[in-house]
């Protein structure tokens, strides 16, 4: 097969990137596979994609480059087809989609892959016949603003496939949504075996990563750590990452008086050496589309306590086997899971195995293989009924126009603005 995925920035750095690339180095071991990056603001990726995958961009945006097209008059005029209630909206323009649609008319792959909804929408909309036509959810439904609900739900009819990153989201995308024709499938991001040791359990160090924003709650990690000190002193926590709420955390750390114990290490890459010199993982959140960290830590061989939020921890980890899960915004419990842990090698070293021999299920070459069969269910189906596919096609439109106009009309009662 050829495959073909439509990312945002390919040259930034963030799951989404890491994740595709991991996805296309795997499946580039078996297929013809490309990753076309809409926007490119550096020379080189920062993640590995291996000699395998053909990278390319559509718009240069390097500013010291010979190409560069953050000038163009094009690129200072509003996006038409990408939607305004995207996050990732004011990085596009009328240039950006013009690109896309002409990448998407020209292109010779079997399967196009969207990455986020923005991308998606045009894949939906724009993409030429023949091609299998998928869209990717690495966020959450629930998480985007009304009005990009009401786009994806003209949209999306004319794709073949989304997929998400967990079955709760799937079920949300199915109920939600109504997309008739139109394959729902949950298929987990993928991480890769860490090209470190295994963490051994002796080291007296909790370990938690993840941008330093509001949703990761780390008040509430560093709260309960400072109930950990109190019984614990010689056990000490690590944050990796950077963000916003960096000064707000190193206000509360001095507060509490933890300025020994609790450390804000900023971002690191690779994260493996710092995972395996933890004995512990934790998770405040309060939301994870999914929980890449969580697999992470796992296949570094540490049990992880985690909130049970919505909608990654309560799939990935086994409660009472390889892991811990504990209420939301609960500093004691939260607390009193990590003190479990650090009280008790044999059962922390026990519950590191298990999320290692556990974690293996996220491995490339698995999920690969899912969407491998996927790709070629959808092929088979496409190319053995010419009739259904078009059928699907002016299905998908016909029911798009319609909750597109019952929408608005909905939006116009209520004196809303549709996008």
């Amino acid at each position: 097969m050829h495959i073909s995925f439509l990312i945002h920035n390919a040259y930034g750095i963030g799951g989404t990137i890491r994740t595709t690339f991991n996805l296309a180095r795997t499946l580039a071991e078996q297929h013809d596979v490309e990753i076309v990056s809409v926007l490119r603001h550096r020379d080189a990726p920062v993640f590995d994609l291996g000699p395998r995958v053909a990278l390319r961009h559509l718009v240069d945006i390097r500013e010291s480059g010979p190409g560069y097209e953050g000038a163009d008059p094009a690129h200072a005029r509003p996006a038409r087809v990408f939607p305004a209630a995207e996050v990732r909206y004011r990085q596009y323009s009328e240039l950006t989609d013009r690109r896309i649609a002409q990448h998407l008319r020209r292109t010779e792959a079997d399967v196009l892959v969207g990455t986020r909804p923005g991308l998606n929408v045009h894949i939906a909309k724009q993409a030429r016949r023949g091609p299998v036509r998928m869209g990717q959810e690495h966020l959450t439904l629930d998480t985007h603003h009304p009005s990009l609900r009401l786009a994806l739900r003209s949209a999306y009819p004319r794709l073949d496939a989304v997929t998400t990153v967990t079955e709760a989201d799937a079920r949300s995308y199915r109920r939600t949504l109504r997309l008739p024709g139109v394959r729902i499938e949950a298929v987990p991001n993928s991480v890769p075996a860490p090209g470190v040791a295994a963490a051994d359990g002796s080291g007296k160090w909790v370990v938690a990563a993840g941008r330093l924003t509001r949703v990761k709650r780390y008040d509430v990690l560093i709260r309960a750590f400072a109930q950990v000190v109190a019984a614990r002193p010689d056990w000490r926590l690590r944050i990796y990452g950077g963000g916003t709420e960096k000064a707000a955390l190193r206000a509360l750390i001095d507060e509490l008086g933890l300025y020994n114990h609790v450390f804000l290490m900023g971002p690191a890459n690779p994260l493996e050496p710092e995972w395996a010199k933890g004995s512990i993982a934790a998770v405040s959140s309060s939301l994870e589309s999914f929980g890449m960290t969580i697999v992470e830590a796992m296949r570094c061989g540490l049990p992880v306590v985690a909130t049970n939020c919505p909608h990654g921890p309560g799939e990935i980890i086994d409660d009472g086997v390889d892991g811990k899960l504990v209420p939301v915004g609960n500093p004691q419990a939260l607390a009193g899971s990590l003190l479990t842990l650090i009280n008790d090698d044999d059962a922390r070293i026990r519950m590191g195995g298990a999320a290692l021999a556990s974690s293996a299920r996220y491995d490339p070459a698995m999920v690969a293989g899912r969407y491998e069969a996927l790709f070629g269910e959808l092929l088979a189906r496409r190319r053995g009924s010419r009739l259904h596919c078009s059928l699907h096609r002016a299905r998908g439109a016909l029911l798009g126009g319609a909750y597109a106009t019952k929408d608005a009309a909905r939006a116009a009662l209520r004196g809303v603005r549709t996008v």
